[in-house]
């Protein structure tokens, strides 16, 4: 479990930090007639940014990984 935490460091990074921006999407944009499907809830947009956040941050790191030539 801790090899896991070492190697996915910037996606669960990526992940916090998007669940929080998906938050303050929520509060200050959200959706006035509550019938969008991502930002009606604040547990939506939440999940809907971190994973989205997680899998683009594991995208950018796979690039470097990549570049680098581990």
């Amino acid at each position: 479990m801790k090899k896991f935490f070492q190697n996915k460091s910037w996606q669960i990074l990526g992940g916090l930090l998007g669940g929080i921006a998906g938050y303050f999407y929520w509060k200050e944009i959200g959706c006035v007639t509550g019938t969008c499907p991502i930002t009606s809830k604040p547990l939506n947009s939440i999940i809907y940014f971190a994973v989205l956040a997680y899998f683009v941050t594991g995208t950018i790191a796979g690039f470097r990984t990549l570049k680098r030539g581990d």
